[in-house]
């Protein structure tokens, strides 16, 4: 009998999506456990106890799960799912995103507004720029063109992205490349399941 080749790390780091099939890595999906009274749980740290259940990071992939009763059939047992189960996943990814950003600039590694954040993409500190989306277009236009090569994340209002550091509103945040960059880049590329679409679909409806 052949000897089976060992797991390598990627395929370790996969899991399959009870809705579609495919096979995905973890941080490209969202975990759910069992909740205490059997109702179903996200678990946005992947560490709770129990059998998880994964569903890639999509608002479309968690409705379609609780349609078709997707976690009673891999559960093997009767389960109670939230009727808007996507939307407070939607509501804890923006929370670890924004909570990232707020950690980062008390850390001294981020600095918010528009002068300071053009200041830091001439010195070359830049590594992940964050834009409010519902910013001024041409004031996105000057910071952007100071580093086209950073990555973009435009998932939070200039409200939300206020009340992560203290004020008001907050138009343009830059983040200094390093650790904490790397993890709200992760954790905005699953909210952009949630948020990207819906602008999307939003858009194409004024257009109508």
């Amino acid at each position: 009998m052949p000897r089976r080749q060992p797991r390598t790390d990627d395929a370790k780091r996969l899991r399959r999506c009870i809705v579609s099939g495919a096979l995905r890595p973890k941080e490209e999906m969202i975990r759910f456990v069992i909740g205490p009274e059997g109702d179903v749980v996200a678990d946005m740290e992947g560490r709770l106890p129990g059998r998880g259940f994964w569903l890639s990071a999509e608002r479309d992939m968690i409705n379609k799960a609780c349609a078709k009763k997707a976690f009673a059939r891999a559960a093997g047992a009767p389960l109670s799912t939230p009727p808007d189960l996507s939307d407070r996943v939607e509501r804890l990814l923006a929370r670890r995103c924004l909570d990232l950003v707020g950690l980062a600039c008390r850390a001294g590694q981020a600095v918010a507004g528009f002068d300071k954040t053009r200041a830091w993409l001439r010195a070359g500190k830049g590594g992940v720029l964050v834009a409010a989306s519902d910013g001024a277009p041409g004031g996105r236009a000057k910071v952007r063109a100071l580093a086209p090569e950073l990555p973009l994340l435009d998932l939070f209002s200039g409200a939300e992205l206020g009340a992560a550091l203290g004020r008001d509103s907050a138009g343009h945040v830059v983040l200094a490349r390093g650790r904490l960059a790397a993890r709200l880049q992760g954790e905005a590329s699953r909210l952009a399941g949630f948020r990207v679409r819906d602008r999307e679909r939003t858009a194409e409806s004024v257009n109508r």
